[in-house]
């Protein structure tokens, strides 16, 4: 996408539902290997009482967004702020939106908001990002 087809209030948006699998190949890829995300038992016994999907691969859903829709192929990421509101548990359905919120025409830059959501609308993930465009 050119910096001139990019709008404030352009938005696209892309669900996922992480299962135990995705978790487990998440932690082998990336050596996160907290039993948080891997262990059952452990899990059990802590705040969450079960097991919850790390933030980061959760967080990844913005990165797909970015790179293959808004503002798409060719697009590098300068910067990503995070809040994790709350868990996401394995086998529940997301919906992460990245939003145009400022465009920088002159230095070819593109400001998003990233959220992720439930099905119910609770904000899991809040964030902000700063996108440079080829």
């Amino acid at each position: 996408m050119n910096i001139e087809d990019i709008y404030i209030g352009q938005s696209q948006s892309a669900s996922r539902t992480f299962s135990q699998g995705d978790v487990l190949r998440f932690a082998q890829l990336s050596g996160d290997t907290n039993p948080l995300h891997c262990d059952e038992e452990y899990a059990a016994s802590s705040r969450f009482g079960r097991i919850i999907v790390p933030g980061m691969l959760t967080a990844s859903l913005f990165s797909g967004i970015i790179g293959t829709q808004l503002p798409g192929i060719g697009s590098i990421y300068l910067s990503q702020n995070l809040r994790f509101l709350h868990p996401v548990y394995p086998d529940i359905e997301v919906k992460a939106t990245v939003e145009v919120v400022a465009v920088d025409k002159a230095k070819s830059r593109v400001s998003l908001s990233t959220t992720l959501r439930d099905t119910e609308g609770t904000l899991l993930i809040d964030g902000t990002a700063l996108i440079l465009l080829k």
